[in-house]
């Protein structure tokens, strides 16, 4: 899968990216990140990018001609989307699907925003990751192509890593526990020591369950409730009281 990044600071970008596992599968070639200096598509001597906005106001505005100028030259991977707090909702449904695809690409917004006719003529769609405001769109460019790049087979050592971690099935995931079996006087659930695999997945998905219920209701929420088997496994495991704690006895809306 091909991954590419257009940004005024390529250094950024390219030195998160080729850092830790994923700086691995790049270099193995399970995965192709390219980054772009937008810088490139200016045409002064000093590579211009931006410049005021009409109608006045405080900042600059990246402005289109060192955009287009870019992204033209270097014709991307499509979808192209511009990274910013208006666009759709990045999340771990959407990081599978641009993991499905050849690849996608982003644009990274700086000053006060992008030339509107950037988004309205040039980019696919705008995608954000969380209802707050950035200085640029670098730090979100990372988060996506990390989150897309774990679920490519060959980025990751265990495969099974990436299909038991937070939002796969809806939910958070399980706590993790390593030696030593006591810290502190804070020991490590019984079950997890016992070598039994059934019991240990068990527990395990009724502690994910009870993780999401308590932390996040709302998950639990969007996948219509507790079926009367995953109500079951939380009583087996002593975590049905969460279900009147979080919501109440009386609420219209417990799971």
């Amino acid at each position: 899968m091909r991954a590419e990044v257009f940004t005024i600071f390529p250094d950024l970008v390219s030195n998160w990216c080729g850092a830790s596992l994923l700086g691995k599968a790049w270099r193995g070639g399970a995965i192709d990140i390219v980054v772009h200096d937008l810088r490139a598509g200016a045409n002064d001597p000093h590579r211009s990018v931006d410049d005021s906005p009409f109608g006045g106001g405080a900042g600059m505005v990246l402005a289109p001609g060192p955009v287009f100028a870019a992204v033209e030259a270097a014709a991307p991977v499509r979808p192209l989307y511009l990274l910013g707090p208006g666009g759709r909702r990045f999340d771990q449904a959407m990081a599978r699907e641009l993991a499905q695809g050849e690849g996608f690409s982003l644009l990274c917004g700086r000053y006060e925003g992008v030339d509107e006719r950037v988004a309205e003529h040039l980019v696919d769609g705008e995608l954000g990751i969380g209802d707050y405001v950035l200085a640029g769109g670098e730090a979100a460019a990372v988060v996506v192509v990390e989150a897309v790049a774990r679920l490519v087979p060959g980025v990751m050592g265990n495969l099974a890593s990436s299909e038991e971690e937070s939002f796969t099935d809806g939910l958070l995931e399980y706590p993790h526990y390593t030696r030593p079996a006591e810290f502190r006087g804070w020991g490590v659930p019984e079950v997890l020591l016992s070598g039994h695999h059934e019991r240990v997945a068990r527990w395990r998905r009724a502690a994910a369950l009870a993780r999401t219920l308590e932390r996040r209701p709302d998950l639990v929420a969007a996948r219509g409730g507790l079926s009367p088997a995953e109500r079951a496994l939380l009583a087996e495991w002593g975590f049905d009281r969460l279900i009147s704690y979080v919501y109440g006895p009386d609420r219209p809306d417990r799971p």
